[in-house]
């Protein structure tokens, strides 16, 4: 027996060591997603090669090109990341409406034409969903490296297939952990939704703050909002005393 063919079973089903080790690179790949580091593409490239040869075991040749895609695409978006990141991490946005027609574009016309080469070869029992996970999965990853938003929805639409489909073909592990991804890419969606907001929020209130004013010679500046200074003391009073407005009581 090949060692990517060992494992164990569990209530009659058989469960390769592969497979179970590769899906738990893979759930810590999106955890590690959600979070944006970087460490998320080495781990991704580890549970790659581990489910290759669980799916070369399973006679999945569609899920086994997809994981040597996923090395590939792993590959570059360590180098895409490691290059994108600021002082402030990884700024992430979601796609234009032009990327988003890209995208949908780049899943139909794929899985169209993966399906048809798996089904004249014979690589595959399901052509037709085994291809759409593979383009919709290089898609995700794609989107993924270019830190869009929108990777975590074309994530949920490939997890729909891909659970019934891995337990279908008597990868249970597969399957659990699908089932798990899709929870897991809800959480991640929101979470970059939510810092992407937060930092266009930012980035709006530093555009509308007035430049500070030069301070003085004693070192306190006058105050330019809010604020006005008294003609009595120096000292700034706040705006809408009745003093402030020359209204002296």
């Amino acid at each position: 027996m090949s060692w990517w063919e060992a494992g164990f079973t569990v209530l009659g089903q058989r469960v390769l060591w592969t497979d179970l080790a590769g899906n738990a690179a893979a759930l810590g790949t999106v955890a590690l997603a959600i979070r944006k580091t970087i460490w998320t593409w080495p781990v991704q490239l580890t549970g790659s090669v581990l489910l290759l040869a669980a799916s070369v075991s399973a006679g999945l040749a569609g899920n086994a090109l997809k994981q040597a895609m996923f090395g590939a695409l792993a590959a570059w978006g360590w180098w895409k990341w490691s290059r994108g990141r600021t002082g402030d991490g990884l700024p992430v946005r979601p796609a234009t409406g032009r990327e988003r027609l890209a995208l949908l574009g780049a899943m139909a016309a794929g899985t169209a034409l993966v399906a048809a080469f798996f089904a004249a070869t014979g690589w595959s029992w399901a052509p037709l969903p085994d291809a759409y996970i593979f383009v919709g999965s290089a898609v995700a990853t794609y989107a993924q490296g270019r830190a869009l938003t929108d990777f975590w929805l074309v994530w949920i639409a490939v997890d729909l297939v891909g659970v019934p489909l891995a337990f279908a073909s008597g990868l249970v592990v597969s399957g659990a952990v699908y089932g798990v991804f899709l929870v897991m890419v809800l959480v991640g969606y929101r979470d970059w939704l939510r810092q992407y907001r937060a930092r266009r929020r930012e980035g709006l209130r530093s555009a509308a703050d007035p430049t500070p004013a030069e301070e003085g010679p004693r070192g306190r500046g006058a105050a330019t909002t809010g604020r006005t200074r008294s003609t009595r003391r120096g000292e700034p009073v706040p705006q809408g005393a009745p003093w402030a407005h020359g209204e002296r009581t």
